[in-house]
């Protein structure tokens, strides 16, 4: 998020800098990742604005680096426009077009979609008044699938392992996926309810392993003990997995 600031006291800017969580976008990203099958060439990404005022978009992607800018944009991908104004209830498409980089071909690569929104400056009596204008920036993962990967991406997360090991004085799971896929884990939790230990969210690689802090756990568990955790499918929604520790 990027802030913009006119203030004359810094009393005034101090109280409203304790709202600045509370700003929200009002252009949205229809949807929480972008799926880029490599057939295709091209995907189309929806874009509303919600505001009763028009705001001016400008999006661009990323390797990972979330202090990128557009002017240093070094990935294989076009994005059509990429910057505009966009008018208040209004849609807008965002076309991303594959510019032919050797990406591998035996699993997903992770790229990040950046829509940043600009606000107008206000006019009339306000003008000339103090205020505080938020420039709010949206990320996603855009996930670039080869084509003729042996697995199905929905039965990815059935397919990782987990095992306990010990990690600075307590224990982590060490989450191994088999898959060509990124799995996103919105939550994980080991044992039944009652007497379960969860983890932070994470995402692990295709064809690695991801080792996950477990928090408040002073004892090692045994294997068999049940692993309950959520992974986010190409649809932005949560699937429950169950499985188990391994050795």
């Amino acid at each position: 998020m990027v802030i913009r600031v006119r203030c004359g006291l810094v009393a005034a800017l101090l109280v409203l800098c304790q709202f600045a969580t509370l700003a929200h976008a009002s252009v949205q990203v229809i949807g929480t990742r972008v799926i880029f099958p490599a057939k295709d060439g091209e995907v189309t990404v929806r874009l509303t604005n919600d505001n009763n005022r028009p705001a001016l978009v400008e999006s661009w992607i990323d390797r990972g680096d979330d202090h990128s800018t557009p002017d240093k944009v070094d990935t294989p991908f076009l994005i059509t426009p990429p910057l505009f104004r966009m008018e208040a209830h209004k849609d807008q498409s965002l076309r991303i077009i594959f510019t032919h980089e050797q990406l591998p071909t035996d699993r997903e690569s992770v790229f990040w979609l950046n829509v940043l929104e600009v606000p107008p400056k206000p006019n009339g009596p306000d003008a000339e008044q103090n205020y505080l204008q938020f420039a709010i920036r949206s990320r996603l993962k855009l996930f670039y699938r080869p084509s003729g990967l042996a697995v199905e991406p929905a039965k990815a997360p059935s397919l990782m392992r987990f095992s306990l090991v010990t990690d600075n004085g307590g224990y982590a799971v060490v989450v191994k996926n088999p898959s060509p896929y990124f799995v996103s884990i919105s939550s994980l939790a080991l044992g039944a309810s009652g007497s379960s230990y969860s983890t932070e969210p994470g995402m692990v690689a295709p064809m690695s392993e991801l080792k996950m802090p477990v928090h408040n756990l002073k004892q090692a568990l045994p294997a068999g003990t049940p692993v309950n955790f959520e992974s986010i499918n190409d649809f932005g929604a949560a699937s429950p997995t169950s499985a188990a520790l391994g050795q």
